[in-house]
C-alpha cells in the first residue's frame, strides 16, 4: 500500500529525500534515494490533481505538493497504536481539535520514539484525524519540540488539514510564546535571521548555516527579574528551533536549553530554583488563526504549565501580579 501525504508547512522548500527520511519510518537517506531513482516516488504540485514535477532527490518541495510513496510491504511503516495517554483537549469540533501538549512529549513516532507520541495520544482519544500526513502523522499540522510544552491545533478531515496548512504557510497563524532566558533583553527586539541545519551538528539548527531558510521572531514583551528575562514571543515563520536558535545567537539563550547554551553550571544562589529545570523554559503559550470551514476568529491560549510556574515563584523580584 503506497504512503501518500500532503507537505506541510514546515518542510517548505526542503529537499525531497530529506522530507521523505521523516515521512517513511525506518529508512535511511540512501534508501529514500534508491526508491527514487527506482521511480517509486511521485510528486504532484499544489494537490493530488497538481501537475507532475521532474521528481529528483534534490527537488526543493513546497507546502501542499502530494507525494506518493510506493514501497514494498516488507518496508511498509509499522502501524501506530492507539495508547491510553493524558491529553488536555481545549476544544475540538468536527474538524479540528486544540490540544495543551505536555513537555516531554515527541509530536509523531520517529527515530526512537515508537510509541508514548502525541499521535499515540490522539488515536486514542479521537477517531477521526485527517489522513493528510500519513500513518505516522494523523491530522498533524504544526509541531512542538519535544520539550516545549502549549497549544496545537489538530485537523480532523483532510480539507481541515489543507486549509490550515495554508494559513501557517502564508503565516495568517498567530503564534505567542512564553520564554525565561539569560541577561537582560529589551521588548521591541525584532531578530531577522536565516536558520538551516548546523553542518558540524546535525542535531542543531543555526543562523549562521549557509543553505538556510528566512526566520523572523519578535520580543513582544519583557519582564526584567534578577540576571534573567521573562519574554513574550511572536514568530512570524515557523522553522524548526526558531525561538531557541534566535535567542541563543543574540547572546540569550533559553534557560534549560542544553543545545543551544541554556545551561549554565554555575549559577548564583538566587537562581539556584533554575537547577530544577529539566527542559527548555519555553511555551507555546497563544495560538490564533480562523477556523477552516467558516473562517472565524479562533483563539486558544494555555496557561503556563506548573513546572514553569513553580520556578517564576521561587526567583527574586518575582511578583505575579506585575
Amino acid at each position: 500500500m503506497p504512503i501518500e501525504f500532503l507537505v506541510p508547512a514546515e518542510f517548505d522548500g526542503q529537499r525531497l529525500d530529506r522530507v521523505l527520511v521523516s515521512a517513511v519510518e525506518g529508512r535511511s537517506r540512501s534508501q529514500i534515494q534508491q526508491f527514487i531513482e527506482e521511480g517509486c516516488v511521485r510528486v504532484r504540485r499544489g494537490g493530488p490533481s497538481g501537475p507532475a514535477a521532474n521528481v529528483k532527490a534534490n527537488l526543493p518541495v513546497r507546502t501542499g505538493d502530494h507525494i506518493t510513496v510506493d514501497l514494498p510491504a516488507a518496508v511498509a511503516p509499522p502501524h501506530v497504536a492507539p495508547e491510553q495517554l493524558p491529553l488536555e483537549v481545549l476544544y475540538q469540533d468536527a474538524d479540528l481539535a486544540v490540544i495543551n501538549k505536555p513537555a516531554g512529549m515527541v509530536v509523531h513516532p520517529g527515530a526512537g520514539h515508537a510509541s508514548g507520541t502525541l499521535v499515540n495520544a490522539l488515536l486514542h482519544h479521537m477517531r477521526d484525524l485527517s489522513g493528510v500526513g500519513g500513518e505516522l502523522r494523523p491530522g498533524i499540522v504544526h509541531r512542538l519540540d519535544r520539550g516545549t510544552s502549549g497549544v496545537m491545533v489538530i485537523a480532523k478531515n483532510d480539507a481541515a488539514h489543507h486549509e490550515l496548512s495554508r494559513q501557517f504557510h502564508d503565516r495568517e497563524v498567530e503564534k505567542e510564546y512564553v520564554a525565561l532566558v539569560w541577561g537582560v533583553v529589551q521588548a521591541g527586539r525584532r531578530i531577522d535571521a536565516a536558520i538551516g541545519r548546523d553542518p558540524a551538528h546535525r542535531q542543531k539548527m543555526s543562523a549562521r548555516a549557509r543553505r538556510a531558510r528566512e526566520a523572523v521572531t519578535r520580543i513582544t514583551r519583557a519582564r526584567h527579574l534578577r540576571g534573567v528575562t521573562l519574554c513574550q514571543v511572536a514568530i512570524h515563520t515557523g522553522r524548526t528551533h526558531q525561538i531557541r536558535v534566535h535567542l541563543s545567537a543574540i547572546g540569550h539563550p533559553i534557560v534549560g536549553d542544553p543545545l543551544y547554551g541554556g545551561v549554565r553550571r554555575r549559577i548564583p544562589g538566587d537562581l539556584r530554583a533554575l537547577q530544577r529545570l529539566d527542559r527548555p523554559f519555553l511555551h507555546a503559550e497563544r495560538l490564533a488563526f480562523t477556523h477552516p470551514r467558516d473562517g472565524r476568529p479562533m483563539t486558544f491560549t494555555a496557561p503556563l504549565p506548573e513546572d514553569l510556574r513553580s520556578i517564576l515563584e521561587e526567583l527574586p523580584g518575582w511578583n505575579e501580579d506585575e
